[in-house]
């Protein structure tokens, strides 16, 4: 569904200002790849305070005080 919504708002600026239309549309998948390194940081930061905390509640589980 985002991307049928994205789609038809490309359309509709490419109707209203198509040069804008057309840097978005070369300019969009590099900055994806400029920013893709700080979500893979992001995910991988995300996973490790996971670990930490699923490693620090396990005894607290065992004994059955945290659900």
């Amino acid at each position: 569904m985002r991307t049928i919504i994205a789609v038809l708002l490309w359309c509709f600026l490419f109707v209203l200002c198509w040069p804008l239309a057309l840097v978005m549309i070369i300019f969009l998948p590099l900055l994806w790849l400029l920013l893709l390194p700080f979500k893979i940081v992001g995910l991988t930061l995300e996973l490790v305070f996971k670990l930490i905390s699923a490693v620090l509640l396990f005894p607290f589980r065992l004994v059955g005080a945290v659900k």
